[in-house]
């Protein structure tokens, strides 16, 4: 069959490849587009031959199809689109089709159909492929640029920890030697220079052990999320057992009274879920009135996730820092004051949010803190088979 316009499609046409076996249909449909204010260069074919061929020579911008031909069927023109990997909208253009099969169509995924005796609606139903074609591409575009933001964050971040790993790592070894010699300047020489000296040299004690002290915590946060085991079950009970135990002296030596609910079992590491407990029960100790600390931990169930709250009666947190916080070496008080590098928060936020929860804090100065985070959950068969595991090893 000869192509209604065999010439090349001029600046601003619609290229469309028509497969149709009726040469009065096929040009009654180019006087429907042109009706409809299209420019159309159009090529008609027949077979699945000439279709393939003419999707290489001409990439057209929309196919419209029969349905029925006497060698193919029209639809199966998307098997082919597929197969080529063209994402090109197909409408059919049908004397007759019922809703089944045009149900079916859609399905198999072509963009619309209409019927031969409404042409007057296909500029419009062309329109719209092609405008639903534009979006999806722009879709697919935003999709492709996010993925390739968020690649790039994450090697840039895999990056910034290397070098914090490496960099806190590499300068153990130099600054434990400034240390070693200082403490023995500090040893030998003291009381035999002048008093400005033995000042100086405890200015650099002080300082190298500061920041061996910093860098170790540099060196923690880094760690969190390198290396780590892998997720399994973990109950929460045992986790803050141990906790418990490790903050003993400082439970006794505040008078803290520490309390806890009944807690579940997460989808976590056993040791990075202790770090978090010892992080926050630690810190409601440290900042502490004048009252002996009173802490809880209680959790309730929030969809998929626990949601944990540590509230303690402490000096509390003003409302504008609740944010701060939780930012690597951020203070809110000098050392004298309160210990520590304020990197606590810092590696329980990396925690929480290596597992997929969150964590922030119900702040008021003067008034105690609740500080607040979810983790997921494992499923009741998982925490039953944990619960009997460890029931078995206590028996006797």
């Amino acid at each position: 069959m000869t192509t209604t316009n065999d010439l090349a499609p001029q600046p601003g046409q619609l290229r469309v490849l028509h497969v149709e076996d009726n040469e009065l249909d096929a040009e009654l449909v180019v006087q429907a587009m042109r009706r409809g204010g299209f420019s159309v260069s159009v090529v008609v074919v027949q077979t699945e031959a000439e279709f393939k061929r003419q999707l290489r020579w001409h990439r057209p911008d929309i196919v419209l199809a029969d349905y029925n031909l006497p060698q193919w069927k029209g639809v199966e023109a998307l098997d082919v689109l597929r197969h080529e990997g063209l994402d090109i909208p197909l409408i059919l253009v049908s004397g007759a089709l019922g809703d089944v099969t045009a149900v079916e169509c859609i399905k198999r995924g072509a963009t619309d159909y209409v019927l031969k005796d409404g042409l007057a609606r296909l500029p419009e139903a062309v329109r719209r492929a092609l405008q639903e074609k534009r979006e999806l591409r722009l879709r697919r575009q935003a999709e492709e640029d996010l993925k390739r933001k968020v690649d790039e964050l994450a090697r840039s971040n895999a990056e910034l920890e290397q070098f914090a790993y490496v960099a806190s790592h590499d300068l153990q070894e130099p600054l434990r030697m400034v240390a070693t010699y200082t403490q023995l300047l500090a040893e030998r020489y003291r009381g035999r220079l002048d008093e400005n000296a033995d000042k100086f040299i405890g200015y650099a004690c002080e300082g190298s052990l500061r920041m061996q002290t910093l860098i170790r915590d540099l060196l923690a946060f880094s760690r969190v999320g390198r290396n780590c085991a892998a997720c399994a079950p973990v109950d929460c009970e045992a986790a803050m057992a141990e906790v418990l135990l490790s903050l003993g002296p400082a439970i006794q030596e505040s008078g803290a009274v520490v309390t806890h609910a009944p807690l579940p079992v997460v989808w976590a590491d056993r040791s990075q879920i202790a770090q978090v407990f010892q992080n926050l029960i630690g810190n409601a100790i440290k900042f502490r009135g004048k009252e002996p600390p009173a802490i809880s931990v209680q959790v309730e169930k929030a969809g998929q996730q626990w949601l944990f709250s540590v509230s303690d009666n402490g000096i509390g947190i003003a409302p504008e820092y609740a944010e701060d916080i939780f930012v690597v070496f951020q203070r809110l008080h000098t050392r004298t004051e309160y210990p520590g590098n304020g990197i606590g928060l810092a590696i329980c936020k990396k925690i929480i949010e290596h597992y997929g929860g969150k964590i922030w804090v119900e702040a008021q100065a003067g008034h105690g803190s609740i500080f607040k985070f979810t983790m997921p959950c494992v499923g009741p068969a998982a925490e039953k088979e944990l619960r009997g595991e460890e029931m078995s090893m206590c028996r006797p």
